[in-house]
């Protein structure tokens, strides 16, 4: 029987592959994941004993089958999502069938192998179970401050954030969501970029000017050999995951959980917790970067519009090139900054975050592993990636997002600070193992 866990991971990716429009911002992609695989694990959890739950454990006949506990709780928490969207966006009423769709046919071939292996009482037992879990974290999260549409105002002085033309600000009243684990959204906030006290110190000093010329030279969408090689152009896309139909950032974090479960040959309870401690501390990391972009005193610039706009920083060492654009391009041709402030790097946090864990997780930073990626620049030629750490996974897709012209390189470094100290704080405090009561 393959493993539910991974089934419903599986199942999850497939709907932000798919449905892009109500579920294409990382903020919000990675509180379902949370949802769902803390769910499944409180589920499966409850029959086992032996951690401590994250939001409960229900009293369990013997006879109840924890792979049909999860899928329920799974496919339970996936409904409940969906209409939360629908309420938020009425007019994609299509999107919403198909995703009714996505999920009960998942149900069904997740429940069909069980059902040869379980009785119907084990079965039923486990939709009982499953359900209940589900109800539970699905009220938890009610009114939890994701549903904050409040408009965004950008700045317009040198160094705020600006439209870059990729579209409005997205999910930018994030960093006051409530967290799954942290004790509030600023709990991990990183120091301001560069450790300036003002933007206008920051922007006049030379090590912004560092920064800034930088990216200018290696992500530049007209960058030479002989400024980026092509194993960093290679790097920039591989981590990207920008585009609609893609896994995205976390997408391609939760498949580095996949590869990695299925090397080590984990145990369903094992994947339930790990899986369940990488989707609560992505969620946070969410909250953690999106308050740095938006929460603190400086919503900072992307790269594209400091370097076009470099003669408004006041700053002798930077140059401005109104022509200049960044690698990062969509479907279309067209290149890109992603929609919101460039300070702290999402991808940086989300990485810093997954490897963490997972370096706590199995107690070594030191397990090699193959990843692939969606990103269309480099899906259709099947390029893989060999890392033999977590850290240097996160390092490098942080790295990756100066070489594709849409961070500076202090947004990765301190995101992946942030990301690390989120990590560890989740691991040290969830989800630990319950003691072992040894009989006299």
């Amino acid at each position: 029987m393959s493993d539910t866990v991974i089934q419903w991971n599986n199942i999850y990716l497939s709907a932000i592959r798919r449905f892009e429009k109500a579920l294409a911002s990382p903020t919000r992609i990675t509180r379902i994941g949370a949802m769902m695989h803390a769910a499944m694990y409180d589920a499966i959890n409850s029959i086992a004993q032996t951690h401590q739950p994250y939001l409960i454990s229900l009293p369990t006949p013997i006879n109840t089958s924890p792979e049909a506990a999860a899928a329920y709780a799974a496919h339970q928490v996936l409904a409940a999502i969906r209409l939360e969207l629908m309420a938020t966006d009425p007019t994609l009423q299509t999107l919403f069938s198909d995703l009714k769709i996505l999920f009960d046919n998942g149900l069904a071939a997740s429940l069909a192998p069980i059902k040869a292996d379980a009785t119907e009482a084990e079965i039923e037992n486990g939709r009982i179970l499953g359900q209940a879990i589900a109800n539970v974290v699905i009220a938890k999260r009610s009114k939890d401050g994701s549903e904050d549409m409040t408009p965004y105002v950008n700045g317009s002085s040198p160094g705020d954030w600006q439209l870059t033309g990729s579209g409005n600000a997205v999910t930018p009243n994030w960093g006051k969501v409530r967290p799954f684990t942290m004790k509030s959204g600023s709990q991990f906030r990183p120091v301001r970029p560069g450790g300036f006290a003002t933007k206008t110190e920051m922007l006049q000093s030379a090590e912004y000017a560092v920064q800034l010329n930088e990216v200018k030279r290696l992500g530049s969408a007209t960058a030479p050999l002989s400024d980026r090689s092509l194993e960093q152009t290679e790097i920039a896309f591989f981590w990207a995951n920008d585009l609609d139909g893609t896994f995205k950032p976390p997408g391609q974090l939760y498949r580095q959980t996949q590869i990695v479960s299925e090397q080590q040959l984990l145990s369903l309870g094992d994947n339930a917790r790990l899986f369940a401690l990488v989707a609560l501390a992505l969620a946070d990391a969410g909250i953690v970067a999106w308050d740095a972009k938006y929460s603190t005193e400086i919503d900072l610039w992307r790269p594209e519009t400091a370097i076009q706009k470099a003669d408004t920083d006041n700053n002798p060492a930077t140059d401005c090139d109104e022509s200049w654009a960044p690698l990062s391009v969509g479907r279309d041709g067209t290149h890109f900054s992603p929609p919101f402030p460039a300070y702290v790097s999402g991808h940086a946090t989300f990485g810093a975050t997954h490897a963490g864990i997972l370096r706590n997780f199995f107690g070594t930073d030191y397990i090699t592993f193959e990843l692939d990626t969606e990103d269309p620049q480099l899906k259709d030629k099947f390029v893989t990636r060999t890392f033999d750490s977590f850290s240097a996974a996160a390092l490098e897709n942080g790295r990756s997002r100066v070489y594709l012209g849409v961070h500076f390189q202090w947004d990765a470094d301190n995101g992946y600070i942030s990301g690390t100290r989120l990590a560890d704080y989740v691991s040290a405090n969830f989800l630990k193992p319950l003691p072992v009561c040894v009989g006299v």
